[in-house]
C-alpha cells in the first residue's frame, strides 16, 4: 500500500487483509512503539519503522503467507525495499497507491482522524502538503484507488489486482 497520509490506505489495507486473510503491517504503529520505548523522535524512526516492517513481513512471507504493508512509500528507496524483500521469497510484488481526489473529503478526515496511536501525532494537513511536495512519481505498475469513491468498488478492483497483477485505476 501506499499513498498520502488520510487517503484511505489503511482502511483499504485492513479490508484487504480480512477478505485475503493476510496480516497487515504497518509502519506508523511501529515507529509509535519506538518512542513508547524510549528511542528519541531526533533518530531516524521512520526509517527504523520501515526496516522492522521488512522484517516481520519476511517472516510472514517465509511461513508462504501473502502480507499487506501498510505504509506511505513516498519514495523510490522506500519502493524498491519491497521490490528485492519479494525477489528474495519469490512472490509476486502488487502496489496499490491509494489516493483522495477530494481535497475537502480529504482534509476533513485528517481532521477526525484518531487511531489511537499513543504518542503518535495524527498529520496535519501542512504535514500532507509537504509530503505530497515530495512524493516521488511511480515507475512500478500499480493499482491506483481513489477512495473518495465507492469503497467496496475499491476492495473489489484491489482483490482483483492483487490476485491477478492487472493494474488499472479505480
Amino acid at each position: 500500500m501506499g499513498g498520502l497520509p488520510g487517503a484511505g490506505k489503511s482502511h483499504l489495507a485492513t479490508a484487504l487483509g480480512v477478505a485475503l486473510g493476510a496480516p497487515v503491517v504497518s509502519v506508523d504503529p511501529i515507529e509509535a512503539a519506538m518512542w513508547r520505548a524510549g528511542v528519541g523522535r531526533d533518530q531516524p524512526t521512520g526509517l527504523a519503522a520501515y526496516v522492522v516492517a521488512e522484517e516481520v513481513a519476511a517472516g510472514v512471507l517465509a511461513l508462504g503467507q501473502t502480507v499487506i504493508v501498510d505504509a506511505v512509500n513516498d519514495v523510490e528507496p522506500a519502493r524498491g525495499q519491497w521490490r528485492r524483500l519479494a525477489a528474495a521469497h519469490g512472490v509476486a510484488l502488487r502496489f496499490v497507491e491509494v489516493v483522495c481526489s477530494d481535497a475537502a473529503l480529504h482534509r476533513r478526515r485528517l481532521a477526525g482522524r484518531r487511531r489511537g496511536l499513543d504518542g503518535f501525532p495524527e498529520p496535519t494537513w501542512a504535514d500532507v502538503e509537504r509530503r505530497r511536495a515530495g512524493f516521488e512519481a511511480w515507475t512500478d505498475p500499480r493499482l491506483v484507488v481513489d477512495s473518495a469513491g465507492d469503497h467496496e468498488a475499491d476492495l473489489a478492483a484491489a482483490l482483483v489486482f492483487v490476485r491477478t497483477g492487472a493494474p488499472s485505476s479505480v
